[in-house]
């Protein structure tokens, strides 16, 4: 009774429960079995006249559900719940359950606790005991002994063999709740269950199903082949066979001891029955007053479940059924966060004429909640390159979408060209109103192909390692400045000059660190793990052949799995970011000087015919020569010299004109009777997009036309 009690004490949230029987002669209840409750509430329910006014004794008297608000003078605020447990002519006996509060159980609990009843009557129907012999002491007669709780007629005549099967059963019980008390998923559930339940049964295999829409599917199995599961249980409708109502919708156990007597009393679902099982335990899967699902356990040679084992695998299920419907509502948050993070990263990185990218992320294994690590790449003027890295500090929904926050104020702050310093200043501020406690690591990386020069910002992250040409790796000396939220302007900014082509490797500290390893070490199996996969894949030489795009892909796999492995259950997420430099060649770009007069335009407009004509792009000519026209004379009339005219060649054609000062260009409305006012009305419509990027000394104002087919294919 006792397996039983802590069942229906769990299902239900009760403080504890008592369980009594009656006496020989119709005196009154004497207490079998407790839990949960301290001994000053079991001593004075320890025997119960028959003419109380108590929830026990009215519900042997009614036989029926009796619930009473004041449960026990001694646990206040708390009500109590009694049920009767059915016989063949009467109730055997009486469960009673004192719960957290005052409120009635709804329905479905208490037709949990009806069927809790149901079980524990069949399993006294088959032990076919007599009442025990009672005093029949009335009044305030004292009873001999002390306590009027006479021998358990339900013990084992051999009491040290039951004190120990008990003890047994108390030590399964703990230590399954324990261990489920510790699995966060479905699947760490399911590990639990074999390692805590099968092997004391004797059993060979497991398998849950869960109840989705009417059709039974599995979650988690073990000792059984895919393929077997796939065509014999996999989508099983719920309400289409005997053995199912039994389980689902009457929450009854079903045991089948042998082959023959499975096909014997579900003929229909032979199929069902793996030809390497010959006995199972069919235990229904229900919490929250809801059935949900099937535990099956099955066993290799046949067997005849005693009545000990019954009672204890129904206790057993109980306690699995609490557990997984905690891990299927991890599960389904864990997945939905995942998403939202998911959702929030890049779905895939440009494709840009300077810099090649590939990134793996990895989120935090089952049982951690989700990160806040994110990467990026984004194009900027004249075929320049933002790399981004960031690391929000904790774990949740709420710091998943501050990544999601911080990324897109990262992209609109470098869509306005805005320099590292600057853009980290405003971050800074950001982050600070987020909360005292929040901080985030980033690495912004500007990098321009033209000059080979990558000006790096870090706030709390660590740098990149360079890979050369030649295979050497170095991790470059950067000093990082405070995370963003801990840190206070003015923000370092440092400068290195890359090889003509090179591989930067980003990443975040959760890729590196584990239980058994700090930083440091982290770092230099990264260094020892880039340095196999440049091996592996030869990584240059391919890349140079054109290969760049999926031989980077390839690399940043194998660093990945090179370093997570082996990696126990990661508590952080993680992100691998890799960029393949490359450089403008000189014969793409061209520069002049410009004059600082009226004849400035004219003579733009002659070097860029000259100039595309050099490049085979005549039919570039006309726009370009407006574009550049509009550009410098929009200089000579609202800025200051010195002025200079740059051409870029690449994917697109990018027109930059240079001058001294910090002016923001803008377009205005210009009324029918202007003579000026729509110079950058026409650089807009002739180009795909423009903009203004300033410089210390002064501005760039540029344009960038796209290609034609033609002109493309003559590059």
């Amino acid at each position: 009774m006792t397996p039983a009690l802590q069942q229906a004490t769990a299902e239900v949230g009760a403080l504890g429960g008592v369980v009594h029987l009656p006496c020989e002669t119709p005196d009154g209840l004497y207490l079998v079995a407790s839990s949960g409750l301290p001994n000053k509430v079991t001593d004075e329910w320890a025997y119960l006249a028959i003419d109380r006014d108590l929830v026990p004794v009215r519900a042997m008297r009614e036989g029926v559900l009796c619930w009473s608000e004041d449960g026990s003078p001694r646990i206040e605020n708390h009500g109590a719940v009694a049920v009767p447990v059915p016989g063949s002519e009467r109730p055997l006996g009486v469960l009673t359950l004192f719960l957290s509060d005052d409120r009635k159980p709804d329905a479905s609990g208490c037709s949990f606790l009806t069927a809790v009843a149901g079980w524990s009557g069949q399993w006294l129907g088959q032990r076919t005991v007599d009442p025990a012999p009672c005093r029949g002491a009335t009044g305030r007669e004292p009873v001999a002994g002390g306590r009027a709780v006479p021998a358990d007629p339900l013990e084992a005549a051999d009491a040290t063999g039951s004190r120990g099967s008990a003890a047994r059963q108390t030590a399964r019980m703990a230590e399954l709740t324990t261990a489920l008390a510790e699995a966060f998923s479905t699947r760490d559930v399911v590990g639990v269950v074999a390692d805590h339940v099968l092997p004391p049964f004797g059993a060979d295999g497991l398998v849950i199903e869960a109840n989705e829409n009417g059709r039974l599917h599995v979650v988690g199995s073990v000792g059984y082949a895919e393929e077997f599961l796939e065509d014999r249980l996999e989508g099983l409708p719920t309400d289409a066979n005997v053995l199912m109502t039994d389980v689902l919708r009457r929450r009854r156990p079903v045991f089948v001891e042998s082959t023959a007597d499975f096909v014997r009393r579900y003929p229909e679902l032979r199929r069902m029955a793996h030809p390497d099982k010959n006995s199972w335990a069919f235990l229904p899967l229900s919490a929250s007053g809801q059935e949900f699902g099937c535990c099956v356990i099955s066993f290799a040679l046949p067997r005849t479940f005693t009545d000990e084992e019954r009672t204890l695998l129904t206790a057993l299920s109980g306690l699995m059924a609490q557990a997984l419907e905690r891990a299927r509502l991890y599960d389904a948050e864990h997945s939905r966060a995942q998403s939202l993070q998911r959702g929030l990263l890049p779905r895939s990185l440009p494709r840009l004429p300077a810099v090649t990218a590939a990134a793996s992320y990895l989120p935090a294994s089952e049982g951690a909640a989700v990160g806040g690590d994110w990467y990026d790449l984004i194009p900027l003027s004249a075929d320049r390159v933002a790399m981004v890295v960031g690391d929000v500090m904790g774990h949740g929904i709420a710091e998943a979408a501050t990544m999601g926050r911080l990324r897109t104020a990262v992209h609109t702050l470098a869509d306005l060209e805005m320099p590292p310093d600057e853009m980290f200043g405003h971050l800074n501020d950001l982050v600070k109103e987020l909360g005292d406690d929040s901080y985030i690591t980033c690495l912004y990386a500007v990098y321009d192909p033209v000059s080979r020069i990558c000006t790096f910002c870090l706030a709390g992250h660590p740098p990149p390692v360079v890979v050369h040409p030649d295979g050497t790796l170095h991790r470059p000396a950067l000093v990082a400045n405070p995370p963003l939220g801990a840190a206070e302007p003015p923000f370092d900014i440092q400068e290195l000059r890359l090889p003509e082509q090179c591989v930067l490797v980003f990443y975040t500290d959760g890729l590196l660190r584990s239980f058994d390893r700090d930083a440091d070490e982290g770092v230099a199996l990264l260094v020892s793990a880039v340095a196999d996969a440049l091996e592996e894949t030869s990584y240059f030489s391919r890349a140079c052949d054109g290969d760049g795009g999926a031989c980077l892909g390839r690399l940043c796999d194998l660093i990945t799995t090179e370093l997570t492995h082996d990696r126990p259950r990661a508590v952080d997420d993680a992100a691998l970011f890799l960029a393949h430099t490359r450089v403008t060649a000189p014969d793409d770009v061209a520069s002049w000087a410009l004059t600082e007069s009226p004849t400035a335009a004219a003579e733009s407009r002659e070097l860029v015919r000259r100039q595309l004509a050099r490049w085979r792009l005549n039919d570039l000519e006309p726009t370009t020569e407006i574009v550049v026209s509009e550009l410098v004379g929009n200089a000579i009339r609202h800025a200051k010299g010195p002025l200079r005219l740059r051409l870029l060649r690449s994917g697109s054609l990018i027109c930059e004109v240079y001058d001294g000062s910090l002016t923001t260009p803008r377009i205005r409305r210009a009324t029918q009777m202007d003579e000026g006012g729509r110079g950058l009305h026409l650089v807009s419509a002739l180009s795909r997009r423009w903009g203004t990027r300033y410089l210390e000394d002064g501005k760039c104002i540029w344009a960038e036309q796209e290609l034609t087919p033609d002109s493309a294919h003559r590059i």
